[in-house]
């Protein structure tokens, strides 16, 4: 079959997809108003349905692939798309849902004609390929079709163009998802069983943060009915980024799931008995004061961050539980006493998998039943002897300490064994900052950490855990999320060549898989950028060589594109430079996003007041903004992670402003471009672009 003809073929195909899709949509009918619960839970998965048939009318599927299975028989055509579609008469399967097993073999197979096989349910099925086709539907027509495979043909290597022509698309302002272009290493990832601990390193444009949203879209397939999305919870690194992703999980059908930041969840949890000391925010400091890094890097941020830490606090909780108990018995009436040790028998029995501070509520508790019951089994009546006797029982329960995350955060302070890992102004300092309700990034670990060990958690434990940007967080923050879980699920993923908050963050993925057995945890890596084009990524490569970090350089997708410019002007001219740039940039119109990257939130807010004065509409991004509004843009280095771009210019690649320590903060703003990159310097440029 030829080009033409494969292309009516499919297009007369498609009609009859969407005249079934719009026969189910009309048969869902009106919302249901009323309010019987049973009509209500019907009109809920009604609404599910109709949400889902939606998103097939747009784009109803996107591959092909015509599978034999065994060795007789005709191949059958499998259309995979986001979501299944059955014939709404004889249940027949007109598209096959992404998730399915079977639908893994068009994400796995690189052509030839060797028998091929995926896992099922029942059993390996085993079969050939004889045609894998790519298709690309938008808004209910065929736009285009390509053959990256066809057996018996000559050329039978599956080739990139799909892939290829996806890249090359302008960017908008949310981040996308990959269903119709996941490559075999993403699809393992994601495909990867719910009871591990998955840590992904990848490379900057690797997908490794829409892998791990797909993941979720699986795992919710694949172990239905077992696990649900509201306890499920994807961690970012602020709430800009969580705008920027939010359009994915919608788009594959999923909701519900709570998308939040440390910080938020972390105070949530501590039911907001402290606020953020504004005062400590490390993140702006580290990156406007280059010159305090190295005394921050060796800071209690590092310190309260560590295992070491945790295992301080710890033996403190433990030695607290061992004498939490008084050592004299209670005797609320003469010759009624109660021994001490029957006390620690009823501590150590009852309810001993609970929270410590739970666990004195419930021995408080039986104190007061057991003093009620002697008291009508020996048919006591005195009631003066009885409010005396209750007195006494009260005074008895004080003895028996009561903390709060932050009381018991404070008073480790002047604990040689917790706080003398600290220095002395620092324990005086974080001392003085709890007790007024106050709390920097660097204590939310610890105590909500302490929280959890003493009271828990109101939650449910989480059925699956994302955090992105994981290189960016400390083994006691790992450690404080593994308490609400009862068995490992997390998929944790970040680039270390990307890891520029060095005050805090970690320096090798082994300090954080190493909190998990070996059987517990998973470990990948994405080395292939499908990101920027080759010339800005072998740049991007340029700028980190000679780190010496534990991954690999970025591998390129073969993709071309302009070289990379690098442009010297006189300091006074810098700014009427990067408006004219822009201005020529969005009158060529090849570009639907551009960012101006400045090295400091200052340099940032005058470049944009200079584009507003040559006419152009540019949104610079500050510090806590929540969402990222896409066209022109200018934002701070270091603010730009997780954020692509269809053009970008660096602003300030001089050497005043990133020194041979910058070379990650760099790498990171010369990645958000995807198709075009430009660097401004006056005087000489920083070593780390140096031949």
């Amino acid at each position: 079959m030829n080009a033409q003809s494969a292309f009516q073929h499919e297009s007369k195909r498609l009609e009859d997809v969407l005249g079934h899709i719009g026969h189910q949509l009309g048969a869902i009918g009106p919302r249901y108003t009323g309010s019987d619960f049973t009509e209500q839970m019907i009109d809920l998965q009604n609404e599910q349905r109709r949400e889902r048939l939606e998103v097939s009318k747009r784009e109803p599927y996107f591959g092909r692939l015509d599978f034999q299975e065994g060795v007789q028989g005709a191949a059958k055509p499998l259309y995979i798309g986001k979501a299944g579609v059955a014939h709404e008469k004889t249940n027949e399967l007109l598209v096959v849902d992404w998730r399915a097993p079977v639908a893994s073999l068009f994400y796995a197979f690189s052509g030839g004609e060797a028998p091929v096989a995926y896992e099922s349910p029942d059993g390996t099925i085993e079969g050939v390929v004889h045609l894998k086709r790519n298709l690309m539907v938008r808004e209910s027509a065929l736009e285009r079709l390509v053959d990256s495979y066809v057996r018996g043909q000559e050329d039978e290597a599956v080739t990139d163009e799909f892939l290829l022509y996806r890249l090359g698309e302008s960017k908008d302002n949310k981040l996308r998802d990959i269903v119709s272009t996941i490559q075999h290493e993403q699809d393992r990832i994601i495909r990867t069983e719910k009871n591990k601990a998955v840590f992904i390193q990848g490379v900057a444009g690797s997908g490794k943060t829409t892998v791990a949203l797909h993941r979720l879209a699986f795992l919710l397939y694949q172990y239905a009915g077992r696990i649900r999305a509201e306890r499920m919870v994807i961690f970012a690194p602020n709430r800009m980024f969580l705008d920027y992703i939010s359009g994915v999980l919608p788009e594959l059908g999923v909701g519900d799931i709570l998308q939040t930041t440390y910080t938020e969840w972390a105070l949530e949890t501590l039911q907001n008995a402290v606020r953020m000391d504004d005062s400590a925010d490390a993140l702006a400091y580290w990156f406007e004061h280059p010159r305090t890094r190295k005394q921050m890097e060796r800071s209690s941020g590092r310190l309260k961050g560590s295992i070491r830490f945790k295992e301080a606090i710890d033996a403190r909780l433990a030695d607290i539980e061992a004498r939490l108990l008084p050592e004299e018995p209670f005797e609320p009436i003469d010759r009624l006493v109660l021994s001490a040790a029957k006390m620690r028998e009823w501590l150590a029995t009852d309810e001993s998998g609970e929270p410590l501070m739970r666990r004195r509520e419930r021995l408080v508790s039986r104190l007061k039943r057991w003093f009620e019951s002697e008291w009508k089994a020996r048919r006591f009546t005195d009631k003066k002897v009885k409010a005396k006797a209750q007195s006494k029982l009260n005074a008895y329960a004080k003895k028996i300490p009561s903390y709060s995350a932050e009381s018991f955060y404070a008073s480790l302070m002047d604990d040689e064994t917790v706080g003398g890992l600290l220095p002395a102004s620092v324990r005086a300092e974080t001392k003085k900052r709890v007790k007024k309700g106050l709390a920097a990034a660097e204590d939310l670990a610890p105590l909500v950490y302490i929280h959890l060990r003493l009271f828990g958690t109101e939650r449910s434990s989480y059925d699956h855990i994302v955090i992105d940007e994981a290189q960016d967080y400390s083994p006691f923050q790992l450690e404080s999320l593994r308490l609400c879980q009862r068995q490992p699920s997390m998929t944790v993923l970040g680039d270390l060549q990307q890891g520029i908050h060095g005050y805090a963050g970690i320096h090798s993925w082994r300090e954080l898989s190493d909190l998990f057995e070996a059987d517990e945890r998973g470990y990948f890596e994405l080395d292939r950028s499908y990101r920027s084009t080759m010339e800005i990524i072998e740049f991007a490569n340029h700028v980190l060589r000679g780190m010496g970090d534990e991954v690999k350089p970025a591998v390129p997708v073969f993709r071309s594109g302009e070289p990379v410019d690098l442009i010297e002007v006189r300091e006074e001219e810098r700014l009427a430079k990067l408006a004219d740039t822009v201005q020529q940039w969005q009158g060529d119109g090849a570009y639907k996003t551009i960012a101006v990257l400045g090295r400091t939130a200052a340099a940032c807010e005058a470049i944009g007041e200079r584009l507003t004065q040559a006419g152009l509409t540019a949104s610079v991004v500050r510090s806590k903004q929540e969402a990222y509004l896409g066209g022109l843009t200018v934002v701070p280095v270091y603010l730009a992670k997780g954020l692509e771009f269809d053009a970008v210019i660096i602003a300030d690649a001089d050497a005043a402003s990133y020194g041979p320590d910058d070379a990650k903060l760099l790498y990171v703003g010369c990645t958000r471009a995807l198709h075009k990159l430009t660097l401004f310097h006056s005087g000489p440029a920083t070593g780390l672009i140096a031949p």
